[in-house]
């Protein structure tokens, strides 16, 4: 009942994410499945942090990896922070946890002769379909955007006189980001070929469909993604979120400013845009190695 609550509290509250919903849903369910096996308890407010430790140390000894027991972490932070604040419980069993450090991961991205590669050297079909994936994959790279936000674009959302898209991004934040002519291009010659194609079409259309003219999906851009990135590329992960990853890495190293692409990436806070910053070590080291006269 308190879990179902609080998952109420996050959805039409707080405004989170289909996806972090989900998220929410499963680290709960998979705790309090944890709970009753190991400690009998029914009541998820009976919890003490001793148990959430043995939940810890259940979590290691599955090979989970740090960062997802950390997330896991983060769901029931939030989760006896709500009952708190309903005074629900008296003490919250949180505050004598310590999360387990992890080793940070730095973004995989791809390079900048690859990317081009891509957009020069590689066939795209001049079909519907192929301009449809060129333009996704564009797309994605151009403006860092995120998967979820590239599905659920609107045609009303792209303006090709000002060059600049609305995307509505995690808790329903809008943001604008600017795109160049390169890209204006790409749109306009997607536009006309998806007019002359697709017959049947959506109301309130979305910008990128189907050939029955449907809302694209995450598994069609996922392979579309896939298969590009594969063409010049020996990543292992080749999803969308590199490309976005890329975009960030690209913009830092060219110059861009760190909060400027903050404010494009739409982050809640810098330190979630700060990580691209080390992908920039090696470039600064063959920059210092070029200018300094003792180097």
């Amino acid at each position: 009942m308190h879990i179902e609550k609080f998952i109420q509290y996050i959805q039409f509250e707080k405004r989170f994410s289909p996806n972090t919903i989900t998220a929410y849903k499963k680290d709960l369910s998979q705790f309090s499945e944890f709970i009753q096996s190991e400690y009998e308890v029914n009541n998820i407010i009976n919890v003490n942090y001793q148990m959430i430790r043995s939940w810890i140390v259940h979590l290691i000894d599955e090979s989970v990896s740090t960062t997802t027991i950390n997330r896991k972490l983060s769901t029931l932070k939030s989760f006896f922070k709500y009952l708190l604040r309903e005074n629900i419980i008296l003490e919250n069993p949180m505050v004598k946890i310590i999360s387990p450090k992890s080793n940070k991961k730095l973004p995989e991205f791809v390079g900048n002769d690859n990317m081009e590669s891509l957009f020069e050297d590689i066939k795209f079909d001049d079909g519907f379909v192929g301009r449809r994936d060129k333009l996704i994959v564009e797309m994605l790279y151009f403006t860092g955007m995120r998967l979820s936000e590239l599905i659920n674009l609107k045609d009303i959302d792209i303006d090709l006189h000002y060059q600049q898209i609305k995307v509505l991004g995690k808790r329903n934040k809008e943001r604008i980001i600017p795109f160049s002519i390169v890209l204006q291009e790409s749109i306009e010659e997607y536009l006309k070929i998806r007019k002359k194609d697709i017959i049947q079409v959506e109301q309130n259309q979305y910008f990128f469909v189907t050939q029955k003219g449907k809302k694209v999906y995450e598994k069609l851009v996922y392979r579309t993604v896939n298969s590009y990135l594969s063409k010049v590329s020996t990543l292992r992960k080749k999803s969308p979120h590199v490309l976005r990853h890329t975009f960030a890495t690209h913009m830092l190293n060219n110059g861009a400013d760190l909060n400027a692409i903050k404010e494009l990436l739409g982050h809640a806070n810098l330190a979630a845009t700060q990580i691209y910053t080390h992908n920039t070590i090696d470039q600064l080291k063959s920059i210092y190695k070029q200018a300094h006269p003792r180097a």
